[in-house]
């Protein structure tokens, strides 16, 4: 009698289609990432400190300077979730959080530029220097400011998820990310406010003192001129330096994904994991925002 040839099906770790299993990075990359906190923060540093005085110097009443501050904490509540939502999904060359980090400092940039020559463009546009408030620099102004906090959400997000990436799930490497990151968050406030707090920066940029801005004016110029080369430098080296560790499995095309007779069903219930998994972030997003708002009230 005969006997028909057994056939055993390959250990997963022998098929091609596998996932490459990520090694943790080394610590100098979880360091040149994490640094990129120093320039955020050295932004946030400089607006908490000048922006508020530079607002009624532009003319905006107290009672009304507080609405424009809520960009921050709506800013943050809906974009760092839904960035990071499309991140893990992203299909780039360039990796899944590089494009949003490049995008970021991008846009940070921008938002600095306008910001900066708020009052200049104001004046000509026609607001008169003798008035007390010129309504077209407020409203240039305004645009930035929520273009700059938009933009340093989009920032933060992926570079905390790129640490998480560059972990590998590594519980040591994890903790490690996440108290350099921290510790470059506190870099970034230490400097930021030690730059606001020193009058003489105009003078290394002697182009920043205009007719429609004066000296304190010209010193908010010239610290964000230096936030955003820092910025722009943390950032650059980063994106250069280290590469993302990207699984096969999530280079697969949709047909070597669909083999199998069970892939319709995998495939509905990872999509539902997810929209699980983005609906906890965003509720855990929401009551730490919340958290952080009551205290610093």
């Amino acid at each position: 009698m005969d006997s028909k040839p057994t056939h055993f099906a390959k250990p997963p770790s022998l098929n091609d289609e596998t996932t490459s299993v990520l090694e943790p990075n080394p610590f100098r990359k979880l360091v040149i990432v994490a640094s990129i906190a120093t320039g955020i923060n050295f932004g946030w540093a400089l607006q908490l400190s000048l922006l508020t005085p530079y607002v009624q110097l532009l003319g905006i009443s107290y009672t009304m300077a507080p609405f424009i501050w809520l960009c921050g904490p709506i800013s943050g509540l809906i974009l760092q979730p839904v960035v990071g939502y499309y991140s893990d999904r992203c299909k780039s060359r360039f990796g899944k959080r590089r494009p949003f980090i490049a995008a970021g400092a991008l846009f940070v940039a921008l938002a600095v530029f306008v910001i900066n020559y708020a009052a200049d463009l104001g004046h000509m546009f026609g607001d008169s220097l003798q008035e007390k408030s010129r309504p077209r620099a407020i409203a240039i102004f305004i645009i930035g400011f929520w273009i700059l906090d938009v933009s340093n959400n989009v920032l933060q997000g992926p570079c905390r998820a790129l640490l998480a990436d560059l972990s590998a799930d590594d519980q040591r490497k994890t903790s490690m990310s996440n108290a350099l990151f921290s510790f470059f968050m506190a870099v970034g406030n230490i400097l930021g406010y030690a730059a606001g707090s020193y009058d003489g920066l105009h003078k290394i940029f002697p182009f920043t003192d205009t007719k429609a801005c004066d000296k304190y004016c010209a010193n908010l110029k010239s610290c964000f001129f230096i936030s955003i080369a820092l910025l722009a430098c943390l950032a650059t080296v980063a994106l250069i330096y280290v590469k993302e560790n990207i699984p096969s499995s999530s280079l697969a095309t949709p047909e070597n994904k669909g083999s199998g007779e069970n892939s319709g069903d995998d495939s509905v219930e990872e999509e539902m994991g997810d929209y699980r998994v983005l609906d906890r972030c965003s509720v855990h997003s929401v009551i730490l925002r919340g958290q952080c708002g009551f205290y610093f009230w």
